[in-house]
């Protein structure tokens, strides 16, 4: 099982052709006497490294990934998408040029998205590059739903925020638990939903289905949306578990711009379809 993160899905924290966080995950009881206590080693994807010793979060210095490494390299990300999206909101007035911008903004970003995704080590320059151009990007489309819907990205931006603590939330405190069996169901639905859509964008394309089809603004596009945020608070459910992971199996401090990156897609993914469900709602007021 693979996470849906199309970074995750490539390398994610796990070394093996398992899943990190469900074949390979840690499990309560490591340090403590657990299953893989005889053997500690035995499924640590970073056993045949000089970080396959930590089983525990581990302490600065050590060139071992930890919380304050992701946190670090997740607010450069997600700042360098603001700054992008700011400069291209003040700089790029709504046209027909700003539209060619974002839509080539928007493959550029893509395009660095795959190679990271492929590449075997986490790339910074790729990264903030990818962040750059999806600020770009999400600066003209947001520019463009706020004229003709006033105010719609900054309850946008809230509703993504308040997404993204709510699912931290439930997750911390436990009432979320990612397991294999979770994981499963959760990438059914998510396969599922995006072979409809991409069904769904044919039939618009070749004008079988009149004003977006699904992906209308009327009371099923609202439907299709809040799936699709469903599965964006889903998404950041395994990002949170395969950092976890990595934090506990000593992923080298690299990593934690594999970690930002993963978030920021998600976060991304969420704030693009709270934009579109709020304009929907806006327009049926």
């Amino acid at each position: 099982m693979r996470s849906s993160n199309p970074v995750f899905s490539r390398r994610g924290f796990s070394r093996d052709n398992g899943y990190a966080g469900f074949n390979t995950a840690p499990q309560a009881g490591y340090a403590q006497g657990g299953p893989y206590a005889q053997n500690p080693y035995a499924q640590n994807p970073y056993a045949q490294n000089s970080y396959a010793q930590a089983d525990v979060q581990a302490p600065a210095g050590t060139g071992r990934m930890t919380m304050d490494d992701v946190i670090v390299r997740s607010a450069l990300t997600l700042g360098t998408v603001a700054v992008g999206a700011v400069l291209a909101w003040a700089l790029l007035p709504v046209s027909g040029t700003s539209y060619g911008l974002a839509v080539g903004s928007a493959l550029i970003a893509f395009v660095l998205a795959m190679v990271q995704s492929f590449k075997r080590t986490p790339s910074p320059a790729l990264i903030l590059g990818y962040a750059a151009f999806e600020g770009v990007f999400l600066g003209v489309l947001s520019e463009m739903f706020n004229s003709r819907w006033s105010g719609a990205p900054f309850q946008a931006v809230l509703g993504t925020m308040a997404v993204s603590g709510a699912t931290l939330l439930v997750y911390k405190a436990g009432w979320i638990r990612v397991t294999a069996r979770y994981a499963r169901i959760g990438m059914s639905i998510a396969i599922a939903f995006m072979v409809v859509m991409a069904v769904n964008l044919l039939l618009v394309a070749f004008g079988v289905a009149d004003d977006g089809g699904l992906r209308s603004f009327g009371p099923l596009g609202a439907l299709v949306g809040i799936i699709a945020i469903v599965l964006g608070a889903f998404f950041l459910t395994l990002d949170f578990k395969q950092i976890e992971d990595g934090i506990a199996y000593g992923a080298p401090r690299s990593e934690a711009w594999l970690a930002a990156f993963g978030l920021t897609m998600t976060l991304v993914w969420i704030y693009v379809e709270m934009l579109r469900l709020v304009a929907i709602f806006s327009s049926n007021d």
